[in-house]
């Protein structure tokens, strides 16, 4: 009898219940259920091309705050918006009294297909915004490089504060020689957004440890032309040498989708050459021949070589002498401006000491090859 109690009691302690969990599966389903237009109720037209994208409004407001203040506050501009205009009291009057027919009429009727709105997303990239719907009706998404800054400022500005940790925290381990560009290219986009500075602050830090590696990329070419100069303003581990190439071989690239001269382009980048610092053979047989660097730069640096105390230090580097430059997101317009970008910030005028000292205007350029893809 005892062992009969003992058994009895260790039964009656095991639960009578299990739990089963098939999250993949809910994940897949509801994936599934926000590529189906017919079975969202909501559709967002997203960038400049109005790229559709659809989404269950009950699912987007239990996960985001921001969404939920959209779809379902009364403060929300878009619910003022739907809303009907105010009726008289005869309307209102004539309005309920025939709403108890009016349903019974309706019973076999399809449901008002007004309830599915639509709105306009201009603040990010399809790609971004598909990938924020993705996450949130399924709880992952594929963090990837070219992406990461769109998605990051996303979960930022709707709330989502665990993908915005991921993103940040993805950061770290998705820099490197085949990303920088791609990561810099994106904070063009979304240099507005206060978590683009410190994303952009990694990817400097690093291009400033492999400058010759990042300068030698073929993607360096599809930068724009500020982030090219705010890059060879900074105290990169390259040599004159490879960033003069790298400052010819975008410039080059540019010239083949415009009309410019080839000396206007590239002079924008000659104030951050050091040419005292380049060999004088290759001052000489490479980049005098190509005629797109001044003559008083080339003697100047020739000069500096010869006797550093014969030329003044503003000559050789009017850019670096005395100088500290740091990084600087900010606006290229003045404070009520819109557009903002990239840039870098000195001490002075960026635009004040594109002239040299004797008044002419400042060259640089580069060219691909040994050492400057022309035969010695």
């Amino acid at each position: 009898m005892t062992y009969l109690a003992a058994m009895a009691e260790a039964l009656s302690e095991q639960p009578d219940f299990n739990i089963f969990e098939n999250k993949t599966g809910l994940a897949e389903d509801l994936k599934f259920l926000a590529s189906m237009p017919e079975l969202c109720d909501v559709t967002f037209l997203v960038g400049d091309t109005r790229e559709p994208v659809c989404a269950v409004k009950a699912v987007l407001a239990s996960r985001s705050r921001v969404f939920h203040k959209i779809f379902y506050s009364s403060s929300s501009p878009q619910r003022k918006k739907d809303q009907p205009q105010k009726e008289n009291k005869l309307r209102l009057f004539l309005k309920r009294s025939s709403e108890p027919l009016l349903n019974l009429q309706n019973t076999t009727e399809k449901p008002a297909q007004s309830q599915h709105q639509t709105l306009i997303i201009e603040e990010f990239e399809p790609d971004v915004f598909r990938q924020l719907i993705e996450y949130i009706h399924t709880g992952c998404v594929t963090l990837q490089p070219r992406t990461l800054l769109g998605l990051m400022n996303a979960a930022d500005y709707y709330g989502l504060d665990e993908l915005r940790r991921a993103c940040a925290g993805f950061v770290q381990c998705c820099i490197n020689v085949d990303t920088v560009c791609a990561l810099l290219a994106s904070a063009e986009r979304y240099i507005q957004y206060k978590c683009t500075k410190s994303m952009v602050q990694k990817v400097l830090e690093f291009v400033d440890l492999h400058g010759n590696e990042v300068l030698n990329l073929g993607s360096f070419t599809l930068l724009p032309q500020h982030v090219v100069r705010l890059i060879l303003a900074r105290e990169l581990k390259a040599d004159e040498v490879t960033k003069f190439q790298a400052a010819l071989m975008w410039s080059k690239k540019y010239c083949d989708n415009s009309s410019l001269d080839l000396r206007e382009i590239i002079s924008t980048f000659l104030e951050f050459i050091q040419f005292h610092k380049v060999p004088a053979t290759i001052l000489m047989k490479d980049i005098h021949p190509l005629g797109i660097v001044p003559d008083h730069i080339i003697m100047n640096a020739l000069a500096y070589q010869a006797d550093p105390s014969s030329v003044e230090p503003s000559r050789v580097s009017p850019k670096r002498v005395h100088r500290r430059r740091e990084l600087s997101v900010q606006s290229s317009l003045d404070p009520s401006g819109s557009t903002t970008t990239l840039s870098s910030s000195t001490s002075s005028d960026i635009n004040s000491d594109r002239h040299s000292s004797d008044g002419k205007p400042g060259l640089e350029g580069g060219y691909a090859g040994s050492p400057l893809g022309r035969p010695n």
